[in-house]
């Protein structure tokens, strides 16, 4: 496969890290087009192509956003000024994923950033996300397709990192997502899971929509681990059911 073939079988995903992280669908394409004039100037091939397109797209979309809110006078968040001054800092397809999800964790409402979460990270259907919410499905739908619409401009969403790595963006992360989900009565249970502390997501009905491991060392979060439960899975006890998928995760580190 020729380096041009590489760039256009990866050019979808790159264009949707760059909306959702610039919001707008003519500077995506622009970053795009920044980073496909780059990979083509490149002399050698890194060993990740994905990888390496990612955390570039990544660090062109951020620079761009910054530049923007620089011009237009506005005040830059903390997550994009550690992007911004880090611009070289390697990153992998895992880390642009997360770094372009807080991005728009960070511009939504409280509301909608528990409705992003639901469906993006947690992998909510209709009726989930209408029980956590306490509305109607067909309003659940609505404001799913208004939350789509500001965070993935109505295309496929991106997949959503399953680990997040370094004790800052952990925090961020922990930081940008449990308040709006409290907020509309999912609640969060602290359990140990395989000697490592964790916790458990539940919707008002009690069932798990989601469980986070953390791995810790020096002292520090180094990573954070989010697992769903088994597909069609009973409930009887949602706590032992997500420590044990989490048990399983830790063995496959």
């Amino acid at each position: 496969m020729t380096r041009a073939e590489e760039f256009a079988r990866l050019r979808p995903l790159l264009f949707a890290i760059a909306y959702r992280i610039l919001g707008d669908a003519r500077a995506a394409h622009y970053a795009v087009q920044t980073a496909r004039l780059r990979w083509t100037a490149q002399p050698t091939g890194p060993a990740s192509v994905e990888g390496h397109l990612a955390a570039d797209i990544t660090r062109i979309a951020a620079r761009a956003l910054h530049s923007a809110r620089v011009t237009q006078g506005e005040l830059v968040g903390p997550l994009l000024t550690r992007v911004v001054t880090d611009p070289d800092r390697p990153a992998d397809l895992e880390e642009s994923l997360s770094l372009s999800a807080l991005m728009v964790l960070e511009r939504l409402s409280p509301l909608e950033r528990a409705v992003f979460v639901l469906r993006e990270a947690f992998g909510c259907g209709h009726a989930q996300i209408a029980s956590a919410l306490g509305c109607s499905q067909e309003a659940s739908r609505r404001i799913v397709a208004a939350v789509a619409a500001v965070s993935d401009g109505g295309r496929a969403p991106l997949p959503w990192p399953t680990c997040v790595t370094g004790a800052w963006n952990i925090a961020r992360l922990l930081t940008a997502i449990v308040p709006p989900l409290l907020r509309v009565g999912v609640t969060l249970e602290e359990c140990q899971v395989n000697g490592r502390p964790g916790s458990v997501f539940r919707g008002r009905d009690g069932a798990v929509l989601q469980a986070i491991a953390l791995d810790a060392g020096d002292g520090r979060v180094q990573r954070m681990h989010l697992v769903a439960p088994p597909a069609g899975a009973g409930h009887a006890d949602p706590v032992a059911e997500a420590c044990a998928v989490l048990r399983e995760a830790g063995r496959a580190d």
